[in-house]
């Protein structure tokens, strides 16, 4: 029998003017044991029983790296230990996503790239944003050509603190995507368009103004925020305890702050307590590595 097992970083992404491109891996991990069984049997754990089939995620990663190998379908037990909340906007879908697929690349011996390894994976997410962190690490900025996904590594100012608030009810993707509209004027696209380009370079210096004005968004945040209760009442808090930048953590509920002050989660976490909701204020290292083997295949 062969067994890997994986650790994979929480993602934030959008990013503000970033809308499905940019990305940021976090140091909050799920860990993912894969191990090839000598039967056709699926076995699952570590998940609520409604996960434990063929629709797990995990299993979907896994399943398709086969597929693209020209591989068949073999027997599989799946542990997952998760850290990353589940529908809060911190890439825990990317994380099963990737882990899955990675491991079934180390398995079978590693032939593919990580730029391989997203390609393959966007095809189950759609969307690459999340993916692209998750297995490359730090910064990034994606796109979809053709259907095939592609991202390069950005670089990224160390002085920046990255402040999650995370509430204490869920928000689907799917309903978060729901609110967005078929179409956006063009003043909005041109809006967005100049600050995520802008918004590249000062994440890089951490220039204080312009990472005020360039993390602001025109084409998903204002619809998403009546989906997340209290949301102005934490953005309002966040910038008088001196946010430089604020946005909602890909399709929320969860509120990323951007900040250069060591204090700043703990008075927010003040702020917060006020609120109905229970906030959890959680200041999270850039992670740089992307998915890592913490066991290597036996």
């Amino acid at each position: 029998m062969k067994k890997v097992t994986l650790r994979i970083p929480a993602t934030t992404a959008n990013l503000g003017p970033g809308f499905d491109s940019l990305g940021c891996a976090l140091a909050l991990y799920n860990t993912i044991t894969c191990e090839i069984l000598p039967d056709d049997r699926l076995v699952i754990a570590g998940c609520p029983k409604e996960y434990r089939n063929e629709q797990n995620l995990a299993v979907q990663g896994y399943r398709a790296v086969l597929d693209r190998l020209g591989l068949p379908r073999e027997g599989l037990a799946v542990t997952i230990a998760a850290e990353i909340p589940v529908c809060r906007g911190l890439g825990s879908s990317a994380a099963l996503i990737a882990g899955g697929a990675a491991a079934a690349n180390l398995l079978h011996g590693a032939p593919l790239s990580r730029a391989e390894l997203l390609d393959v994976t966007n095809a189950i997410e759609g969307h690459p944003d999340n993916l692209a962190p998750a297995i490359f690490g730090g910064l990034t900025a994606s796109l979809v050509e053709e259907g095939h996904a592609h991202t390069v590594q950005l670089p990224l100012c160390p002085q920046l603190r990255w402040v999650a608030a995370v509430p204490d009810f869920e928000l689907s993707t799917h309903a978060a995507r729901g609110v967005l509209p078929a179409a956006v004027p063009f003043a909005d696209a041109v809006y967005n368009a100049s600050r995520a380009a802008v918004l590249v370079g000062a994440l890089a210096c951490g220039d204080h103004d312009l990472l005020r004005c360039a993390l602001q968004d025109r084409l998903h945040q204002p619809y998403r925020y009546a989906l997340i209760p209290e949301a102005g009442a934490v953005e309002t808090a966040a910038r008088e305890c001196g946010a430089l930048a604020f946005c909602i953590s890909g399709a929320g509920p969860t509120l990323l702050c951007l900040t250069d002050d060591p204090g700043f989660a703990g008075r927010l976490t003040e702020r917060c307590a006020a609120l109905c909701h229970d906030w959890q204020i959680i200041e999270l290292a850039v992670d740089r590595q992307g998915i890592t083997v913490t066991e290597q295949p036996e």
